[in-house]
């Protein structure tokens, strides 16, 4: 029998148990938490309320992803047309800002306008970072006003410490006929990546992994200690140790490297230097379901606290009692740029003044359920030390044999269908280093 170990049972460790599968090998799965799902986990709290772990849904356009993930809840998903706002300075603008600056101050618009129009006259600027991609492709004003504002919430951190190689088609360079149009209509075409979006009816967004939970021995409560890459052996907390002939991991680097016997001081430094944002998630349930308009709300304002929310209660019914509603905010740190000081805990109340600040809550609202928790590990930060110091520790992964895969084992920028199809890759990589052994032994 092949015996090929994966690390983390998030989208990514399903991956690759699905790719394994595929191929005749029951893989073992490991994960330190009493649950599986990883950050695709959901949770039902009191007054029976369900989170999952920061906003989650489904908008692959790959149709074999979509079957998949159609299968796992047995066809039963909500398909929803996705609406996303933005608050900024008391403003309630559709997203992306660029596309919807109607409603807004008039001397906003002017500016906006005539630096765009500027920048597009001017000739053609180099691109070095982020920074320098937002001036040419928005012109001062409007990068200045909004994204640039929201990179420093986002990802702790300002756009020209950034590079460009994260955004494929996050952020939309419209023309100017697109911004006019915008400025002059509220009824402005809606033009962004995602449009309609799927979402388990039943369970929460960790139910897309229903069909492949019985794909791989799973094994919980399983906190990783050594890897000994030579002797191929796992040790772990709880004084298990496991051998392995293939490995797949989707644990973070940061954590992943240090715990490998023998690795070298270069690969030890390398890693110290990606970075990563921390995120605290308040999750809120209200006596009142008539919270927001749209699905996702950006914050631009640095003098609020959260950076995004996502209302929960708007995906699926099941998520929350009927008549009531449910807000997830999203207030970001890093250890790199931003360390987070206290306890998760103390966020609950700034958030909940913030949401009363912005006219979100009312004084007469019923806070029915408010919890924290903390991810250690958010979005990777595309800084200027990353490509290199990334290639180092991907080196010497690849020279010891552990595949890697997911938002922290490739450590990239992923949505939910490419952290599957990293896993896929990662277990394909695996089989293959099985086939070297085979030939040599």
């Amino acid at each position: 029998m092949q015996n090929v170990v994966i690390l983390g049972s998030g989208m990514a460790g399903f991956g690759a148990a699905y790719q394994l599968h595929s191929a005749g090998i029951t893989p073992v799965m490991y994960d330190k938490n009493a649950y599986h799902g990883g950050h695709t986990a959901s949770f039902r709290y009191e007054a029976g309320f369900l989170f999952d772990i920061g906003p989650h849904i489904s908008y692959t356009k790959d149709p074999r992803i979509q079957n998949l993930f159609a299968e796992s809840v047995g066809q039963q998903y909500e398909t929803l047309q996705i609406y996303l706002n933005n608050y900024w300075n008391g403003y309630w603008p559709q997203h992306p800002v660029q596309l919807h600056l109607h409603g807004l101050p008039e001397d906003v618009i002017v500016k906006v306008i005539a630096g765009f129009v500027e920048e597009q006259q001017a000739p053609e600027r180099p691109v070095n970072n982020y920074a320098d991609w937002l001036l040419a492709s928005f012109g001062q004003a409007f990068a200045e006003l909004f994204p640039m504002r929201y990179t420093r919430k986002y990802h702790t951190t300002t756009a020209d410490n950034m590079t460009t190689d994260w955004l494929g088609p996050r952020v939309y360079r419209p023309n100017l006929e697109e911004v006019l149009r915008g400025a002059l209509s509220a009824t402005a075409p809606q033009i962004h990546y995602i449009t309609h979006f799927r979402y388990p009816s039943q369970g929460g967004f960790v139910s897309y992994l229903n069909k492949f939970v019985p794909m791989g021995n799973l094994n919980l409560n399983h906190k990783l200690v050594t890897i000994d890459p030579r002797a191929r052996l796992l040790t772990f907390a709880n004084g298990h140790v496991a051998s392995y002939d293939g490995l797949v991991s989707s644990i973070p680097l940061p954590d992943l490297i240090p715990m490998i016997q023998g690795a070298p001081q270069d690969v030890l430094d390398a890693v110290r230097r990606l970075a990563c944002s921390t995120c605290v998630v308040v999750n809120i349930g209200v006596n009142r379901e008539d919270l927001s308009e749209g699905h996702v709300t950006y914050f631009y304002d640095e003098d609020i606290c959260f950076t995004r929310l996502g209302f929960p209660h708007m995906l699926a019914a099941s998520n929350a009692p009927a008549g009531t509603g449910s807000i997830q905010a999203e207030v970001y740190f890093s250890n790199k740029y931003k360390p987070l000081t206290g306890s998760p805990d103390d966020w609950i109340e700034p958030v909940i003044q913030d949401l009363r600040r912005c006219g979100l809550l009312r004084d007469t609202d019923e806070i029915l359920c408010r919890k924290a928790m903390l991810l250690p590990y958010a979005n990777i930060i595309f800084d200027h030390e990353r490509a290199d110091a990334l290639k180092t520790v991907h080196g010497y992964l690849d020279e010891i044999g552990i595949s890697y895969c997911g938002r922290y084992g490739d450590w990239g920028y992923m949505w939910t269908d490419e952290s599957f199809k990293s896993g896929e890759v990662a277990a394909q990589r695996a089989i293959g280093g099985l086939n070297c052994i085979a030939k040599t032994a």
